[in-house]
């Protein structure tokens, strides 16, 4: 089936994805090109849809170029890159991924959550460099039964609590909103904080969060507290968590994502407390096919049905 419309793709897709829409339209790759802003504005008066991974930016400017534009379908549940209020301005939907990444980051959660508590990386090192010869491994902290606290209760937030129910932990959570859930909430982030031994980060990024997780919120969390980012590197002050965890104001951290990425400081790299991992939620082939294809999904509908799957605005 072959639609007679233009799709600009600013991001590398999974190539599966990538041949869906070389198959149905007029496809137009500007991450391929040496100036993707040139190549753009050439072709911009053209476009019908744009398709963007989370983290590359579409600007108000950039909506602003594309006069016949009518979707900007983006690869995940984060659209923060996206000038929504722009967009909606210039009749422009956009749309996102949720619910098909749900169980991958949910589960990403849970395995940065248990290696930090079991020390798994240093356990590791410590087997490799052949230390076990000669001494035990230090014994590391137990999680079932703790106090995990979850700082946004959305789709994935409720999955990740389903599965931390299976290690009897005592689940609470902080939103804008008290949800329709049978765990606690709390109204404030602070009292959260303090109350528990986890607090795993899974609300949204952009203005509105910006180090929403700062110094007193980790002071709150405490010396025995740790830390799961699994959200954007944006909600924490990355600064603040460095000098908590060189410090010992918290126990430890496992973070997928930080705040410039693909750039980790070294000063966190260098520390023993923490696990981290390159913005792996939900990176799994069967995953991030499906989102591929809903991405696509969401053009197709809107280029032939002037409707959405997954409409943001």
């Amino acid at each position: 089936m072959k639609i007679e419309k233009n799709v600009l793709i600013m991001s590398l897709f999974p190539n599966e994805i990538t041949q869906l829409f070389d198959q149905t339209f007029n496809t137009f790759k500007s991450y391929e090109q040496e100036n993707p802003e040139k190549f753009i504005e050439s072709v911009s008066d053209n476009i019908d849809a744009i398709a963007v991974m989370g983290g590359t930016k579409v600007s108000s400017e950039l909506i602003k170029k594309i006069p016949n534009l009518k979707i900007i379908a983006n690869y995940g549940v984060g659209y923060d890159a996206v000038d929504v209020d722009q967009a909606t301005l210039s009749n422009v939907k956009v749309t996102n991924t949720p619910d098909v990444l749900n169980d991958e980051v949910a589960d990403t959660a849970v395995a940065l959550t248990l290696c930090v508590y079991k020390n798994i990386s240093s356990a590791n090192n410590f087997l490799l460099e052949k230390k076990w010869l000669k001494s035990e491994f230090p014994l590391s902290k137990k999680f079932s039964g703790t106090k995990f606290g979850i700082l946004g209760m959305g789709r994935i937030g409720k999955t990740i609590a389903k599965r931390i129910e299976a290690f009897n932990c005592e689940i609470c959570y902080h939103s804008r909103n008290e949800k329709d859930v049978k765990y606690k909430f709390f109204s404030k982030l602070e009292e959260l904080a303090e109350y528990v031994d986890t607090l795993c980060v899974i609300t949204p990024g952009g203005e509105e969060t910006k180090h929403l997780v700062n110094s007193n919120i980790l002071q709150k969390l405490g010396k025995n507290g740790f830390l799961i980012n699994i959200a954007r590197g944006s909600v924490i002050d990355q600064q603040a968590l460095i000098q908590a965890l060189q410090n010992n104001i918290i126990c430890g951290a496992g973070l997928d994502v930080f705040e410039n990425e693909p750039n980790v400081p070294d000063n966190l790299m260098k520390l023993d407390n923490v696990i981290l991992t390159p913005h792996i939620g939900s990176a799994t082939v069967e995953t991030r096919y499906d989102m591929g294809k809903l991405v696509y999904d969401n053009v197709v509908k809107m280029l032939t049905t002037n409707s959405t799957i997954s409409p943001v605005n």
